[in-house]
């Protein structure tokens, strides 16, 4: 998400949590404590579904997991308005520069 427009000038430093979400479930406690090291959790989320991106718990993005050497990182797919439908494609802008811990799309 390229936040390089005008009126973010003061904003684009403030941290926020982004979190990627790989799918969710609802279980009893009684499940969650008998949890160990070989459990397997079944989430609702098939696996060629994309995943969704969030800040600070709001929808913005959704994407795939990508390998790059020995770490993972984050393909977005789609941006998300706020209705939670894709945005339409923005114009192609200047590439920013690159970030530590962000993969950059291919």
């Amino acid at each position: 998400m390229n936040m390089a427009a005008e009126g973010f000038g003061l904003i684009q430093d403030i941290d926020v949590r982004l979190t990627v979400e790989l799918g969710r479930t609802q279980i009893s406690l009684r499940d969650v404590l008998a949890l160990g090291e070989d459990s397997v959790v079944t989430l609702d989320r098939l696996v060629d579904e994309p995943l969704d991106v969030m800040v600070n718990g709001k929808l913005i993005a959704r994407g795939e997991v990508v390998a790059e050497g020995n770490r993972f990182g984050l393909r977005i797919l789609e941006l998300v308005g706020a209705n939670g439908q894709p945005m339409p494609p923005r114009p192609a802008m200047a590439q920013p520069a690159a970030m530590p811990g962000l993969v950059p799309a291919e």
